[in-house]
């Protein structure tokens, strides 16, 4: 089964920076159709950062230049460097993974594991 485990969260000050990660357990590790989400409350849930399916990095326009998303197949880790975070960052953050990916241009990944959240408040 897998599991996902978020870590790294906190309260920091506008501007400042946050890692977040994530250790990946119960399945076979693949660089790839890995994200992090994020939802603030009254919200809707939407994508910060992913890996695709073909292991390329893609981030959501309001990160773009300021989060990086990156993996280390070695330690089963996903991580998230956060830069010059603003208020419009806090919310909880979510890790995710398609346990059964395709290695493919054509194939859209499945978040079908998640893991419990890590909070991450951004002060003016």
């Amino acid at each position: 089964q897998v599991q996902l485990v978020e870590s790294g969260g906190g309260t920091v000050q506008s501007g400042g920076s946050l890692r977040l990660s994530c250790a990946v357990s119960g399945y076979k590790f693949n660089p790839y159709c890995m994200a992090w989400f994020r939802q603030a409350p009254g919200k809707e849930r939407e994508g910060v950062a992913t890996i695709g399916s073909m292991g390329r990095p893609h981030y959501g326009d309001s990160v773009k230049g300021r989060f990086t998303i990156s993996q280390d197949g070695a330690n089963k880790m996903l991580y998230l460097e956060m830069n010059t975070l603003k208020p419009e960052d806090t919310a909880m953050y979510y890790c995710a993974v398609d346990p059964n990916p395709v290695y493919s241009r054509y194939y859209a990944c499945r978040w079908g594991a998640w893991g419990q959240g890590t909070q991450v408040t951004v002060s003016s």
